[in-house]
């Protein structure tokens, strides 16, 4: 006989999981959720990548009682065009707020959304596979990769992979680029100060972050395979010429990791499934964006889902959710293409790339344009 629940979250990152702590809190009964994930709780618990959360993140991981204990706040970003005077800085207390976001890695991220969830009795099942899902009239049908099957009213997807496993979307392009990650520390680090600094290749970030910074640096997929087979002098020396003096030398780095990147979006809601998170979009890094607009989407989506029965018919709530989200996350979406696309499009010199590193020193004169960008990127669009 196959088992049956009202509501199956394919995924449990923190998106899912905190949709599942979210449904909760609107009144949903813990044992009317399943959560589903391929990772068992150590593997997540011991992820070690850097995750950007914006202010509102963690108002919303606040409100369900799940922010992480370990995180780094940042309390100003500096954008900047290597080999070019424009700039802009962006101040948390130009907007009343103790941080613009804070950085922290995902296993400090997951562990206190599992331990709520522990509380409150929300079923999970790990490590399993989902297989094949089959949408009839009246439920949908999952099956694992161990042959057993899972009926449910509604299932939500949110777990989307990475970009370079992913099927293609309707919103699609692959940026050429291929993000490098470590663990940096430096001489000279400003507390509090995060740096995008973009380069002819991409955008280099460092995310202040206990000892030092996180690394993210976008380069062309063959200057990523030779800085991760450079010895860790050679790879300092290579991001000290790029980055520059501002932090004064680096000196030491951990083990380097990298992925592709690209754009894959879709907003797609059927009769009884619905994609959020990384299932529904996945976003270059630039501005770092990913999990705040996914935090974002389980947010609408548990209100939506509490305000109309699940059982019967919850496309109305799916189709509202859908209509609900499209402003913040197309915006979001436009945001991060542009960043990503036009920083990268012409080599250093160009006069494009003046113009646009003149523009970065114009928004800094700009208090209302600056503002609505910050308050994007740490609200979304509301």
């Amino acid at each position: 006989m196959t088992a049956h629940v009202p509501i199956a979250i394919c995924g449990a990152g923190p998106v899912g999981q905190a949709l599942a702590l979210m449904l909760h809190q609107q009144g949903i009964a813990a044992h009317d959720i399943l959560l589903l994930d391929a990772k068992t709780s150590a593997q997540a618990k011991l992820d070690a990548r850097t995750i950007a959360l914006s202010y509102g993140s963690k108002q919303i991981l606040q409100a369900i009682q799940a922010w992480p204990v370990r995180a780094t706040a940042i309390e100003q970003i500096h954008v900047s065009r290597r080999g070019h005077f424009g700039r802009s800085l962006i101040h948390a207390s130009d907007y009343q707020l103790p941080a613009l976001g804070y950085v922290a890695r995902y296993g400090d991220i997951i562990t206190p959304l599992q331990q709520r969830i522990e509380q409150h009795g929300i079923p999970f099942q790990r490590p399993v596979q989902v297989t094949a899902m089959e949408e009839q009239e009246h439920q949908v049908g999952l099956t694992m990769a161990d042959g057993s099957c899972i009926s449910a009213d509604l299932v939500i997807q949110a777990e989307g992979g990475s970009f370079g496993d992913q099927d293609q979307r309707n919103q699609y392009h692959d940026y050429q680029q291929t993000a490098v990650i470590a663990h940096v520390t430096c001489r000279q680090p400003i507390a509090g100060r995060a740096f995008e600094r973009f380069t002819e290749q991409g955008p280099l970030a460092l995310l202040p972050q206990e000892d030092g910074y996180a690394l993210v640096w976008c380069t062309r997929p063959a200057s990523a395979d030779a800085l991760l087979a450079l010895d860790d002098s050679a790879f300092l020396h290579a991001l000290q010429h790029t980055f520059g003096g501002r932090l004064g030398s680096f000196l030491t780095v951990s083990t380097r990791h990298a992925y592709p990147l690209g754009l894959n979006a879709q907003a797609h809601a059927s009769a009884r499934s619905v994609k959020i998170g990384n299932a529904a979009q996945t976003l270059h890094p630039v501005a770092g964006q990913g999990l705040n607009l996914g935090l974002r989407d389980a947010l609408v989506l548990a209100k939506c889902l509490a305000q109309q029965p699940i059982t019967s018919a919850p496309s109305r709530a799916l189709n509202n959710f859908i209509a609900q989200r499209d402003s913040d996350r197309s915006s979001t979406i436009r945001i991060t293409d542009s960043m990503a696309k036009m920083f990268a499009s012409a080599p250093d010199g160009a006069l494009s790339q003046s113009l646009l590193s003149l523009g970065l020193g114009v928004l800094d004169l700009l208090a209302p344009a600056k503002k609505l960008l910050a308050e994007q990127m740490m609200f979304g669009r509301r």
